[in-house]
C-alpha cells in the first residue's frame, strides 16, 4: 500500500511541452480530474443529443464554418503545430489547409451519402436503410500530424453525427486546446468536440464508460492492440491506423529521376515521422544506380533547419526518445552491414536533430528494414525485378501504403493489385485524400477514414422494414 502511495506521489502533476528545435519548455498544462473528465464526457453525450437529432442538411453550415475557422486561423495554427512538435511551418500551413478542405468536402458530400437508402422489395410496404449515429467517440491521436490526423478522424464522425473526445499526445496538448476552442467557435453545440487531458493509464477507465460508444485510435501497432483489447471487453467499436513500413518499388522502366525526387520527398517530409511515408525503397538493379544520384542529389538540395522558417525542408524529430531511437536502428544496421551513402547521424546542437539519411546494402533482419522507422531514414533493397519486387514489398508484417512506379500504366495497375496495402499509387507518393477510403491491414489496422467508408464507419446501418397489416400472409 505504501508502495502503490510512492508511485502515485512522483506521477507528474502536469503536462510538459517542448520546442523540440531548442530543447526549451513552451508550456505547462494541468491533467484534468476525475470530475473534469466526467463532465466533458457528460458535455458531449448531451451535445451528441442536439446535433443526432438535426438533419444532416442542418449540419452542414456548422461543417461549412470549421472549415473556413482553419482557414483563417492558419498561421496561428501552423505556428503552434511548428513549435510543438517541429514540423516545418510550410508544411504546417499545408496541413491546416487539407483539415479545411476535408471540412467543406463533408459538408459538400455529406447530405447525399448518408441518405436513407431504398430496397427493393416487394414483399413488403416499403424496406430502406438509415444511417443514424453512435454516439460519442473517443479519438486517442498522435503527435505526427497533430491537426490532420484529428480532423481525419473527427470530420467524418461528427458529420455523421456523433461527438468526438480526443485524447492526443501530450507533446501536442497546446494544438488539442486549439482545436477544441475551434470547434467552440465555429457554432457546434457545447461540447460536441472535448479535449481530455489524461494520462495514458485512464483510458481503459474512459474506454468503458458508458457514455463512450466507440473508439478510434491512431498510433503504434502497440497501442492499437491495447486499445482493441480494451474495447472488445466492452464490445464497442473501433478503427484503428497503426504503423506502416511502405515500399516504394521502382521497376526497370520507371522515370527514375522523377521516382528518386517523390521518394525524397515521400521519405522525409514531416522529418520522416509518418505512417505512409515510403519507408522501404525496393529498386530493381539495373536503375539502382541512377536512382541512387538522383535521390543523394534531390537529399542533399534538402534545407535543415529552424522549422520557422519559410526556406527550411526538414526540423527537428519531434521529442529526443524519438531520435534516439532512430538512431539505434541506422546503428544496429550498419552494424549488420549497412552502409551509408549520407546522413546518418544527429545534429550536435540542442534539440532533436537527424540527418536525413541513405542506407544501401540493406537485408532482411536489419532493424531499417524489419522495423517501423519513425524518422529520416531511407533503406534501399536491390532486387532483379518486378517479381521479387512484389514478394519483397509483401515480406511485412505492415500494409498501410506501397507505390509502384513504372512507364506501363496497365502493368503498374495490375502489380497494384497484387500488393498487401491499403493504399496504392502508380507514379507518385501515397497521401490520404477526403475523397479516398484511408486505412490499413494487417498490422497496420483495420477500419477506413474519410470518403464515404470513414462517414459510415461509427453510424448504424438501421434495416427498417414496413409491412401492410391488411396484406395477406403465405
Amino acid at each position: 500500500m505504501d508502495r502503490d502511495r510512492h508511485e502515485h506521489d512522483h506521477k507528474p502533476m502536469t503536462i510538459q511541452t517542448i520546442n523540440p528545435a531548442t530543447g526549451r519548455q513552451l508550456a505547462s498544462y494541468p491533467f484534468h480530474d476525475n470530475t473534469q473528465v466526467d463532465q466533458i464526457l457528460e458535455h458531449a453525450q448531451r451535445a451528441c443529443r442536439t446535433w443526432s437529432s438535426m438533419q444532416v442538411e442542418d449540419r452542414v453550415g456548422v461543417l461549412e464554418r470549421l472549415s473556413a475557422a482553419f482557414r483563417d486561423q492558419i498561421d496561428d495554427l501552423a505556428s503552434l503545430v511548428t513549435t510543438e512538435m517541429g514540423k516545418p511551418v510550410r508544411e504546417a500551413r499545408a496541413e491546416v489547409e487539407k483539415c479545411a478542405r476535408t471540412f467543406q468536402w463533408y459538408a459538400d458530400h455529406a447530405p447525399e451519402l448518408l441518405r436513407e437508402e431504398i430496397v427493393d422489395r416487394d414483399d413488403v410496404a416499403a424496406a430502406s436503410v438509415a444511417f443514424r449515429p453512435l454516439g460519442v467517440v473517443l479519438a486517442i491521436m498522435p503527435w505526427n500530424f497533430p491537426l490532420w490526423q484529428v480532423t481525419r478522424a473527427a470530420a467524418p464522425v461528427i458529420a455523421s453525427g456523433n461527438a468526438v473526445v480526443l485524447k492526443h499526445a501530450e507533446n501536442v496538448t497546446g494544438t488539442a486546446l486549439a482545436l477544441a476552442h475551434l470547434f467552440e467557435d465555429s457554432g457546434t453545440p457545447d461540447g460536441l468536440f472535448g479535449a481530455l487531458l489524461v494520462r495514458v493509464e485512464e483510458i481503459e477507465r474512459i474506454i468503458g464508460d458508458d457514455r463512450i460508444a466507440a473508439v478510434t485510435l491512431t498510433g503504434s501497432t502497440r497501442a492499437g492492440r491495447a486499445v482493441a483489447s480494451i474495447a472488445g471487453h466492452y464490445l464497442k467499436k473501433t478503427v484503428l491506423e497503426l504503423g506502416g513500413s511502405d515500399p516504394f518499388i521502382v521497376l526497370e522502366d520507371a522515370d527514375v529521376r522523377a521516382a528518386a525526387s517523390v521518394a525524397a520527398k515521400s521519405r522525409f517530409q514531416n522529418a520522416g515521422q509518418s505512417c505512409i511515408a515510403a519507408k522501404r525503397m525496393i529498386v530493381v538493379d539495373a536503375v539502382a544506380p541512377e536512382f541512387i544520384d538522383h535521390f543523394l542529389a534531390a537529399t542533399e538540395r534538402l534545407v535543415v533547419g529552424d522549422p520557422m522558417q519559410e526556406s527550411t525542408d526538414i526540423g527537428p524529430m519531434a521529442r529526443m526518445d524519438l531520435r534516439d531511437e532512430v538512431a539505434r536502428q541506422v546503428r544496429a544496421s550498419v552494424e549488420a552491414g549497412g552502409r551509408i551513402i549520407t546522413g546518418g547521424k544527429p545534429l550536435d546542437q540542442p534539440g532533436s536533430w537527424y540527418l536525413p539519411t541513405l542506407i544501401d546494402n540493406v537485408a532482411p533482419g536489419m532493424p531499417v528494414l524489419e522495423e517501423e522507422v519513425f524518422g529520416p531514414v531511407a533503406p534501399l533493397v536491390r532486387v532483379t525485378d518486378a517479381e521479387e519486387a512484389i514478394t519483397e514489398a509483401n515480406r511485412t508484417r505492415y500494409g498501410l501504403g506501397a507505390a509502384i512506379w513504372t512507364r506501363d500504366l496497365g502493368y503498374g495497375r495490375g502489380l497494384a493489385s497484387r500488393l498487401a496495402a491499403g493504399s496504392v499509387t502508380v507514379n507518385g507518393m501515397t497521401a490520404s485524400d477526403p475523397r479516398m477510403p484511408f486505412g490499413g491491414i494487417k498490422e497496420s489496422g483495420y477500419g477506413r477514414e474519410l470518403a464515404s467508408y470513414g462517414l459510415k464507419e461509427f453510424v448504424n446501418a438501421q434495416a427498417i422494414t414496413v409491412l401492410d397489416p391488411s396484406a395477406e400472409r403465405s
